[in-house]
C-alpha cells in the first residue's frame, strides 16, 4: 500500500554496526523488508530500510554528543502495526533483546483503541509501535 504522507525519515545513529541490525530485526516482522544504500551529501553512506510506503534512513553521526529528544529535532518516531498482536509480538522481541521499554504495551487515551509500546533504540531515540483500529491495512 502506498502512503500519501511521509516518504522517508533519516535518523543519525552512533554506530551503523549496532543500529542497522537492530532496526532490520525490529522492522522486518512489521513488513519492512527492503534495504538499500545511497551516498549522503557529505559522502557518508545512508542505509534505507523500506517499509509499507515509506522508509527509514540510518546514517552514522559526524559530530559527538548524546541524543536528547527535548532539544530541537525528533522527539519520537511512531511505527504502525497491523494488529495488537503485532505490537505484543514486537514487545516480546524487545524484551528478549534487553531493550529499554518506557511504557506499554497498553491502550492509551490518545484516541479510541490506541494500543502502543514506547521504547528506546540503542542510541536512546524514542520509538513507538502502535495499532489503531481502522488505520492499519
Amino acid at each position: 500500500m502506498r502512503s500519501t504522507g511521509v516518504h522517508h525519515v533519516d535518523l543519525v545513529v552512533s554506530s551503523i554496526e549496532r543500529s542497522l541490525p537492530f532496526y532490520r530485526d525490529l522492522l522486518g516482522p512489521l513488513g519492512w523488508h527492503g534495504v538499500s544504500e545511497t551516498q549522503g551529501e557529505r559522502g557518508e553512506t545512508i542505509w534505507y530500510l523500506w517499509g509499507p510506503g515509506t522508509s527509514i534512513g540510518l546514517r552514522e553521526a559526524q559530530t559527538e554528543g548524546p541524543h536528547d529528544r527535548y532539544r530541537i529535532g525528533l522527539h519520537h518516531l511512531a511505527l504502525e502495526a497491523t494488529s495488537r498482536s503485532a505490537v505484543n509480538e514486537r514487545t516480546e522481541w524487545l524484551r528478549a533483546q534487553g531493550i529499554e521499554i518506557e511504557s506499554g504495551p497498553e491502550e492509551y487515551w490518545y484516541q479510541p483503541g490506541y494500543y502502543a509500546v514506547f521504547f528506546f533504540d540503542p542510541d536512546g531515540i524514542k520509538l513507538e509501535i502502535v495499532h489503531v483500529p481502522g488505520l492499519a491495512a
